[in-house]
């Protein structure tokens, strides 16, 4: 048996394990969802892990995950298509570290419709996908995603304004409707069922369906034109022009096989990659490459059934046809887990001869190449902060390498809501966990230098009277300071960065000796020509644009700017709303959220009429008036800044 301890509990469903498929799902001892698997026969899989002889014994992944099981549970199925279905489910939902997971080398744009709107969108989006907007894609480039919306757009002029309802506040057609890109929804010059046709008729070429779309343009503008409307034969003539250039693109680079998917994957180690080449409409369109992680000794069959789990999880997109390679061995299966999941047949086989073996082979060759330029790429950036702290240490001529380093910004407007910021790096990497945020307490009007001093006095002196945790461990990282007893606090950095010049770098020292603190060097790095100021040189250090220090120095800069003026906003945001809806009554705070989501600013809310007011959405028209008087009730509009 691989070692591990077996409970009571874990003999006793060992020994009522049946002999039907199904899954198993291994648990730590918090009961922490650690692997889920499937299986034909449940008893035979599950049972396999406990054995003596078992050859997962040599497996360190496997050996590292029964070590930290401790209970198991199972579910019988009837088939092992639903177990196949199952465990996806369970793995979408519990994420278990042990299980493959996917880690696309880059996010790819995808073309979408907004089905569930009653004027459908066309857009372009990362974002994940959701079941009632229509994908179309991956896209290798965002530039030719933007291209076809292009087209699309000139083809069929469907809505091109934000927002899940069409128009402006204004109420009047935008732009695109005077150049002929919109037919205007909002205004009611088009029906829905109108529209609806065009956005079909969008789906259909987006599928590669186009037959018959450019002989109905030609059909309208010919009509067009024999009626002597010349303008709009000449509208439909460009739309015509527009979708035989998309027609003519799609063309492009004809195979001679209809629409299907080639799977080509290469494993070694705990890792793995895999590439997908999609064929649609005759043409090889697009290629896409993962990354997967956390491979727990799984054969390259496994691999592929739990990637494509993954990567079909909605039928969209689906093609009719999957090439698989020929070490897998489970075709029957994962073909009826696809059908059912497209509600056709998707046929599963692998490529024997002809052009699809040409493409399983250019599939194979492309993820052992990737494999190999993600490995290196990998270990040239674990190398990269390495070079870069120990270029650092020669650049400034420190004592030795800083593995510890503490950047401070400032952020505020003309003195109003003043912020600073903590940031940590150590080996170079980013530690979120031990940021901090200051509230500046002590300085009056626009003092950055003592502001500055303040947060290095308070920092390393623990004078402060509010208990701080890390960012990411209360909302959005509201507590604002911390005691020295924290774990940010009572490490000691090795060097110490400031957004600023030589009077920023002042008052650090300062602030420095004033706390006692000795033998920590302090730097600023100040923007405009990124010049670095050491204490006690009068001139700055400029180092080249390819310096591996000068790199690591702007990111740690850049991330303590990001953190201190998104800190700046959040209270600058709250004093604003704060000061002016505060205290209405009938205004609590989902009502104050209503509202600042539909004017978009106070100075908007102020400038409002009671109709408007009355037209928030989850605002009643009673509340929506007596809030209106309030406002109101000194006979003008107070000024957003009371």
């Amino acid at each position: 048996m691989v070692s591990t301890t077996t409970t009571e509990r874990t003999r006793r469903l060992l020994a009522s394990l049946p002999d039907s498929p199904g899954i198993y799902v291994f648990r730590d001892a918090g009961g922490k969802v650690l692997y889920v698997g499937k299986a034909k026969s449940l008893r035979k899989r599950v049972m396999s892990y406990f054995r003596k002889s078992s050859p997962v014994e040599d497996n360190p992944r496997i050996s590292r995950m029964l070590r930290r099981m401790r209970d198991f549970d199972f579910v019988v199925t009837g088939s092992e298509t639903e177990a196949l279905l199952l465990e996806s489910n369970f793995i979408k939902h519990h994420r278990p570290p042990f299980n493959v997971m996917l880690r696309d080398d880059k996010s790819y744009p995808y073309v979408a419709i907004t089905l569930d709107e009653k004027f459908p969108r066309v857009m372009i989006t990362r974002k994940p996908h959701r079941s009632s907007v229509a994908y179309f894609g991956p896209f290798a480039s965002a530039g030719k995603v933007r291209e076809i919306i292009d087209l699309l757009g000139r083809i069929y002029p469907y809505r091109k304004c934000r927002g899940p309802e069409p128009g402006r506040r204004t109420g009047s057609p935008c732009l695109n409707y005077h150049i002929g890109l919109c037919l205007a929804p909002c205004a009611g010059k088009i029906d829905t069922g109108s529209h609806r046709q065009m956005i079909n008729k969008i789906e259909r070429l987006l599928t590669g369906k186009s037959e018959g779309l450019a002989e109905e343009l030609r059909e309208a503008m010919e009509s067009a034109a024999s009626r002597q409307r010349y303008e709009e034969a000449a509208m439909l003539r460009n739309r015509l022009s527009a979708l035989d250039h998309l027609l003519e693109k799609q063309q492009t680079s004809a195979i001679g096989i209809d629409s299907l998917d080639v799977i080509g994957v290469h494993a070694e180690g705990d890792a793995a990659n895999l590439q997908v080449l999609q064929v649609r409409d005759g043409s090889l369109s697009d290629r896409r490459s993962f990354f997967l992680q956390n491979v727990a000794g799984e054969s390259e069959t496994e691999i592929i059934e739990q990637f494509m789990i993954h990567y079909y999880s909605t039928p969209i997109g689906l093609p009719a046809e999957v090439v698989m390679p020929e070490s897998f061995t489970r075709q029957d299966v994962l073909r009826e887990f696809l059908s059912e999941l497209k509600g056709s047949r998707v046929d599963v086989r692998p490529a024997v001869r002809g052009k699809r073996c040409k493409l399983a082979e250019m599939a194979l060759r492309n993820a052992r190449l990737a494999f190999e330029q993600d490995r290196l790429r990998e270990e040239e950036l674990k190398s990269r902060p390495v070079k870069a702290m120990a270029d650092l240490k020669k650049e400034l001529a420190l004592r030795r390498v800083p593995r510890r380093i503490e950047c401070y910004d400032i952020s505020n407007i003309a003195g109003e809501h003043p912020v600073g910021s903590m940031v940590v790096f150590e080996e170079g990497i980013p530690r979120p966990g031990h940021y901090r945020k200051f509230s500046i307490r002590d300085v009056v009007g626009p003092d950055d230098f003592a502001m500055m001093a303040e947060v290095l006095r308070r920092r390393f002196s623990g004078q402060a009277d509010e208990k701080a945790r890390a960012p990411g461990a209360g909302a959005a990282g509201e507590i604002e300071d911390a005691i020295s007893s924290d774990d940010s606090f009572a490490a000691r950095p090795d060097l110490i960065v400031v957004d600023g010049g030589a009077g920023q770098v002042s008052a650090a020292v300062g602030a420095l000796a004033a706390a006692g603190l000795k033998g920590v060097p302090v730097i600023g790095l100040a923007k405009r020509l990124e010049e670095i100021y050491r204490s006690g040189q009068a001139q700055p250090l400029r180092l080249g644009q390819d310096s591996p220090a000068l790199s690591l120095l702007q990111r740690i800069r850049d991330e303590a700017h990001r953190f201190a003026i998104t800190y700046h906003r959040q209270r600058r945001d709250r004093a604003m709303t704060g000061s002016i809806l505060d205290g209405i009554p009938g205004i609590g705070p989902a009502r104050k959220k209503a509202i600042l989501t539909h004017f978009g600013s106070p100075e908007r809310f102020l400038a409002a009429s009671r109709d408007e007011l009355e037209a928030v959405p989850g605002l009643p028209d009673k509340v929506a008036r007596e809030v209106y008087a309030f406002v109101h009730k000194f006979g003008q509009t107070p000024s957003a800044n009371i």
